[in-house]
C-alpha cells in the first residue's frame, strides 16, 4: 500500500538544492517518487514501508532541516 509524507524543508533555494533533497532521499528504502517544491518548500516523499526518521536523516544529509 503506498503512502505519503510531506515535509516543510526550509533554505532551499534552487536546482541544486531540489537535487541534493531528490537524491538523498530516492535512495532510502521504499520511496517510489519524490517531489520538490522550492516555491512552496514543500517535499513530497511517496512510497511504501516509509521511515519517518530515515526520511528525516536523508534530507538532514543533504544538508537541510526537515519541519
Amino acid at each position: 500500500m503506498s503512502e505519503t509524507i510531506t515535509y516543510t524543508v526550509a533554505g532551499m533555494t534552487c536546482d541544486h538544492c531540489k537535487h541534493a533533497v531528490s537524491s538523498e532521499l530516492s535512495s532510502v528504502a521504499g520511496v517510489a517518487a519524490v517531489e520538490v517544491d522550492l516555491g512552496t518548500k514543500l517535499v513530497t516523499v511517496t512510497g511504501e514501508g516509509l521511515d519517518d526518521s530515515a526520511l528525516r536523516a536523508a534530507i538532514e544529509e543533504a544538508g537541510y532541516e526537515a519541519a
